[in-house]
This record gives structure tokens, sequence and C-alpha cells, in this order.
């Protein structure tokens, strides 16, 4: 972080009175050592240590780094402990704030660094999966040409919100939730620590437990939860933190889900996989989540629309028109209202005979056609209603089915290359059983030899 007079006279400031700052910002880590969980990221040797100049000698120096991980596990603590122990010229820039021209200015300033006074520049860009595809590529040369040495965070999936070009130039490293005992042992340091708390009160068990409930592996929201109750207990004069006191400061736990990052997706994908296993009780527990999170109710709809054809299909011909007629009456009502026909849609699919032959069926068909099985359309089932069809043989020989008894006629219609390929493999549970008869009956009518 480039010193100037304002950052100073606030660091100053916050070293004479601690309780300037949040507690969680209070509780940083001074060192890597300090770092509560991630110790996969944090070996000898690993890039971020030798980011802060361990091992950083020799003819390879450090990487540039991506951090990827839910909120709270510690993203900005690693680079705050870089910035604090590395002996490199260090940056800071949020992607909210910032932008090509900020980026532009920081790369003019690190060739001048390194030209001028040999000085490296480490560069902090946080909420990466912000900047848009030319604010990214604006970073481009800097990283290639080591002109700084990138170290950007990220909550959302790096494949997704990060360039191909920018992740091939740096390291992917992941951090993983932290575990209860990773933030237990945060807590208990707050509690104690002359940065936190000082002593100043106690956490009895069941009011942890209940912080480690809330906390949901997230140390921040873990150390803001404590300061909250610990200040409400300070004021009623208690010496402990009361399970009571911590409920009230904190009125309910916060749902861990993101609508615009990995969790929307991953919540989404437990939704359908709940329905798909017919467990009717985990798809409400995650629709929930996803309603109290303030989900686009179309959203999820759309998701209901896709799973009644993907997982039902056939074996419950209804659970389509459920779907759709969910979707129109959410598009129309929205919520609060829209949830108790998001429940009923959810609810019904969930219970429903599966099948996913209507799924397997067009991937298979699908597969052939992209392996170039296509042929030409046989000559009696070409258009014939053009002048001059009859002359190229279009038309010629077809068979109308309904001027037959069975209503169906022994004649090709595949192509000559698939056709004796059959891509439908009907279950027999619920509804679809009878199109498992029926597929039987009509291709034993239609000639067709058995596979």
């Amino acid at each position: 972080m480039e010193p100037d007079l304002f950052t100073a006279a606030a660091e100053e400031r916050q070293e004479k009175d601690p309780a300037a700052s949040p507690l969680a910002v209070r509780m940083r880590p001074r060192t890597l050592d300090e770092v509560v969980g991630q110790q996969h990221l944090l070996k000898p040797g690993s890039p971020l240590r030798r980011l802060v100049g361990e091992g950083a000698g020799g003819p390879a120096g450090p990487s540039s780094v991506i951090l990827w991980g839910p909120p709270g596990t510690g993203k900005t603590t690693l680079a705050y402990v870089v910035s604090k122990a590395t002996n490199k010229r260090f940056v800071e820039l949020s992607a909210i704030t910032a932008g090509v021209k900020e980026v532009r200015a920081v790369i003019d300033g690190a060739r001048r660094a390194t030209g001028g006074f040999g000085k490296e520049t480490v560069l902090f860009l946080d909420e990466i999966h912000r900047f848009s595809k030319a604010q990214q590529d604006s970073l481009l040369p800097a990283v290639e040409n080591r002109w700084v040495t990138l170290i950007a965070a990220t909550t959302e999936n790096p494949y997704f919100s990060v360039i191909s070009p920018l992740l091939s130039r740096s390291l992917l490293l992941t951090l993983e939730p932290l575990t209860d005992d990773d933030v237990r042992g945060l807590v208990e340091r707050a509690l104690t620590d002359e940065r936190g708390l000082g002593g100043a009160v106690g956490l009895p068990a069941d009011t942890e437990d209940h912080l480690l409930r809330i906390a949901g592996g997230d140390a921040r929201r873990a150390l803001t939860a404590l300061e909250a109750a610990a200040g409400a207990a300070l004021d009623k004069g208690e010496t402990e933190i009361a399970l009571a006191t911590l409920e009230e400061t904190v009125d309910r736990a916060a749902v861990k889900y993101d609508r615009d990052g990995d969790q929307h997706y991953d919540v989404a994908s437990a939704l359908i996989k709940s329905i798909r296993g017919s467990d009717v009780d985990a798809a409400l527990h995650y629709l929930a989540r996803m309603i109290e999170s303030g989900e686009d109710p179309r959203f999820i709809a759309r998701r209901l629309m896709i799973s009644a054809s993907e997982d039902i299909g056939l074996a419950d011909p209804n659970a389509l028109p459920i779907a759709v007629a969910a979707a129109q009456a959410v598009a129309m009502i929205g919520f609060p209202e829209a949830a108790l026909t998001l429940s009923h849609a959810t609810i019904a699919l969930a219970l429903a005979p599966k099948s996913n032959s209507a799924t397997t069926a067009i991937g298979a068909a699908l597969d052939d056609v992209r392996k170039g099985l296509a042929g030409p359309v046989p000559p009696h089932l070409r258009d014939g209603h053009y002048k001059g069809a009859a002359k190229l043989g279009h038309a010629q020989g077809y068979v109308y089915p309904h001027d037959l008894p069975e209503g169906i006629a022994q004649q090709q219609y595949a192509p000559d290359a698939i056709k004796e390929r059959e891509y439908y493999t009907p279950s027999r549970h619920g509804g679809e059983a009878r199109y498992a008869d029926a597929v039987e009956w009509t291709r034993k009518h239609l000639g067709r030899k058995r596979s």
C-alpha cells in the first residue's frame, strides 16, 4: 500500500485507539504463521511464502496468484500479510472503484520503480471478477513481463469470471472454507489478545457454539458478531456474553449464498439434484435458501422447467405443465406469494417418478449428427409439393399411414446411415411404462430389427 498523508494519519489513529477499527481488521494476522486455516497454501516454498521473500532467491521469481474462495476465508488477510512482510513495493486496488486508468498508473509506477530503484511491485487487486474483459486485458503486459506481481482475489469461479490469458499467466490458489475449529481458534485469540477484546468479556461454551453456527465458516462474520455481542454485554455490565445477548444482537444467521457468485450455482445445482434424487425435504431446504437470499423467482422457475424434462420426462407427463404453470404464475405474482407456487412445483417434481430417457435420447441423436451420421433424406419423404419434384422422385412411393388399418406404414424414415439406430430407451417408471409398450410395438410394425 503506497503511503500517503491520510493513510498514515488513519494508521496512527488506529494505533492510539484500537476501537477505531473493526475487530476483524484489528485481528488480521501480521505474519503467515498467524493465518488461521489454508495450511495447504502456506507450506515451505509455496507461492505465498515466496511472495513475502521466503526462499525467493535464484533465477525463478515469485508468480502472480489468483486467490479464489468464499467470503471470510482470508483472501484479503493473505494480501495484507504480504503487504506487511514483503520488502517489495505494495499497491492495493479494488475493482469496485478502480478502472483501466488506475491500473495503468500502477503499471507505470512499477516500471519506474523497477528501472530507477530496482524495487519490485506487488499489486493486490480485490474483487477482480468485477473487472470487465477490457479492464483485465490491461493487466496482461504487466503480469507477463513481471512489471508487477499480481495478487488477485475473487469469490467467483475464476474460470467464469477471469479471462483465460490472465489465468494462464497466474497460479490459481483455492482457499477452503474455514472449519469450526479454525474459527474457534480465531475467536479465542480475539477474546484475549490486546489487539482484540483484551479479556474484557468471556464466552461460555453454549454462546460460542451458537456463534460458530452463525459464522458458517466465515471468519469475518464471526468476529463481527463477537464484537457486537461483546459491546452489548459490556453495556449491560456483564463479564460474559450470554447466549441470549448474542441472540439479541444477531437476529438470525445470514444465509451463506451469493446471488452473483459460485454459491448461486451451487445451491441451484443442489436443488435440482435433490429433486432428481426424490428427496423432497432437501429440495425444499435449498428452495428456501434461494428464496430467503432474494433469488429471482423466474430463475428458480426456469430451473424447475428444465428439471421436469431432464429428470422426469414421460414418467410423469404432467411434470412439465406443472413447472410451466409455476413459471407463468411467479412471473405474474412475484414474492412473497411466489414462494407458495415454487413450493407446489418443487414438491410435485421431487415426488414424481423419474426418467432421463428424453435427455439421453436427444443426447445420443445429437452425438450421431455431430459425428456426421446424417445422410440424405430418403426420396419418398422429401417435399413433393413444388413443380418438378415428381421428376426428381421426391415423395414417390410414400405410404400415408392414415390409410392403413393400424395407422402405421412399414417404410424407411431414417437416413441410411442411422436407419437401425435406436435413440429412445424408455424406462418403465410411472406413466412411461405405456410409452415403453408403444415403442416396442411401433418398432416391430415398422420392420425394425431388434437391437
